[in-house]
């Protein structure tokens, strides 16, 4: 009986996700962020002042021209100028779009590689299963910043040498990928373990579907939640990631820049007085990573049923 009152207010649409969304401020806070700094990516052309890696653009007088200045020429730089004369402000755009592009690129990448062989080596079990959490668990003994250097390294040595920075993005984009994978296949794994179980699987198999059918039709859709928490707390990871790497020095060329870098690059000139060519791009770095955190924690307990 008094499971069919219901609060003042509520609706049929609403849904715990929904409600838990309203109720944290702080999410609301974290996803404007994370939505403003995807539109600047989408947007970098038309948001940038200039191209700040076209070289006709770019003016050396203007060099280390402080933040909120005029440069020699007409040129305002808002967030001040490099080493080179380019505008922070629209280097840091640009960075961005190159970092969310990698970190989108490489989650997708682990998807596609750790959902199938999580499906399979759930509801098949047997050899395969065995073979691939042992390849798993030697992969999860090594730092993933460790793995994704030395899968980047050997797809650079086996690049000619005039194509190894044209190549330099697609090159990080599988070293991330692949060093990610194993979270994925391990976590769909356990959950098709469990599904596999349920009275639905086994009437699927009655009435005769096929493994795939009953994989891609039946358990699948029940394992988007946790797939979902964990695409997007990885896509933080990834751009952490890249932006290591690009830190260290082998990640992507000075010719397409990403946040990492910026930083690099940045870093250079931090005890010379020239703070802002760091500080900008590391604050829009953490604004990211810290906001996709944020967001990812909040599904992780918002999609969980225990919780609601």
């Amino acid at each position: 009986m008094t499971d069919s009152v219901k609060p003042t207010g509520w609706k049929a649409s609403d849904s715990p996700v929904k409600r838990a969304f309203a109720r944290s401020r702080l999410v609301q806070v974290a996803a404007g962020v994370m939505a403003l700094l995807v539109l600047a990516t989408v947007f970098a052309p038309l948001l940038a002042l200039h191209n700040p890696f076209e070289p006709a653009n770019l003016d050396l007088m203007d060099a280390f021209t402080p933040p909120w200045s005029q440069g020699m020429g007409e040129m305002f730089y808002p967030l001040g100028a490099d080493d080179q004369g380019r505008d922070v402000y629209s280097a840091i755009l640009y960075g961005l779009r190159m970092s969310v592009i990698v970190g989108v690129a490489a989650v997708a990448l682990s998807l596609i590689i750790g959902v199938p062989l999580g499906l399979i080596a759930g509801y098949a079990g047997g050899w395969f299963d065995t073979m691939l959490m042992r390849i798993a668990d030697v992969q999860l003994t090594f730092p993933v910043i460790l793995v994704a250097l030395l899968i980047f390294g050997i797809a650079r040595g086996m690049l000619p040498e005039g194509y190894r920075d044209d190549m330099a993005v697609y090159v990080i984009i599988i070293a991330i990928g692949l060093s990610d994978w194993v979270q994925y296949a391990r976590t769909v794994r356990g959950a098709v373990m469990v599904e596999k179980q349920k009275d639905y699987v086994l009437a699927a198999q009655l009435i005769g579907r096929s493994r795939t059918a009953i994989l891609a039709r039946h358990i699948l859709p029940n394992l988007l939640a946790p797939i979902l928490v964990i695409a997007t707390i990885s896509f933080a990871q990834a751009i952490v990631a890249e932006s290591t790497l690009s830190y260290l020095g082998v990640g992507l060329p000075p010719t397409a820049p990403s946040l990492g870098t910026l930083i690099r690059i940045g870093q250079g000139f931090l005890f010379s007085g020239e703070w802002w060519i760091l500080m900008f791009p590391g604050l829009v770095l953490l604004a990211l990573a810290l906001s996709v955190n944020l967001v990812g924690d909040w599904l992780r307990d918002a999609l969980n049923p225990k919780l609601q």
